[in-house]
């Protein structure tokens, strides 16, 4: 009798991971949500898309974690280089505004972070884990996805989009 709790998790766990979308592929449309930025205003990523030539929506788990900071570290030291190629970058996880504005100041991040609370973003993107945003980033141009790094680089993601860029 002690196996069916166990049993009833398991099923739980596995309908819940069916539910998730399935990541973003080079080639499909630029998924489409908003969510408030780490300055408290809400942002829409067709407005982004919109107004730059590419856009790099990248997740991370946990804002201020070392894998994290390495991940937006990389692209605030190659900001320049990125948006000097059309490049507008935007950080997203799960995490509060509060904490989203800490972890940009105090890392100076150049670019937005965003505060996915709801999980709209991430789930647009097929980026959505159950407890955290799974790490990985996408380019648009165009109207569509044309980078996907589904595992997500940390200290090399800069270069890896400017490889991609590069080509």
């Amino acid at each position: 009798m002690k196996l069916r709790p166990l049993f009833a998790s398991l099923f739980t766990l596995t309908m819940f991971n069916l539910m998730s979308a399935a990541p973003s592929e080079v080639g499909s449309t630029a998924p489409v949500a908003s969510a408030l930025t780490d300055a408290g205003e809400s942002l829409n990523l067709a407005d982004v898309y919109a107004d730059n030539d590419y856009t790099l929506v990248y997740f991370y788990p946990k804002a201020d974690t070392p894998g994290c900071t390495k991940q937006g570290c990389s692209l605030r030291d190659s900001y320049e280089e990125l948006t000097d190629k059309g490049v507008a970058v935007i950080g997203v996880s799960y995490d509060k505004v509060e904490k989203q504005r800490a972890f940009k100041e105090k890392y100076n991040f150049p670019f937005t972070l965003l505060a996915d609370t709801e999980k709209k973003v991430a789930k647009a993107f097929g980026a959505d884990g159950m407890v955290f945003a799974s790490r990985s980033a996408y380019l648009m141009h165009d109207g569509k996805v044309v980078y996907a790094d589904h595992k997500g680089s940390t200290a090399q993601q800069a270069d890896d989009v400017l490889r991609f860029l590069n080509k």
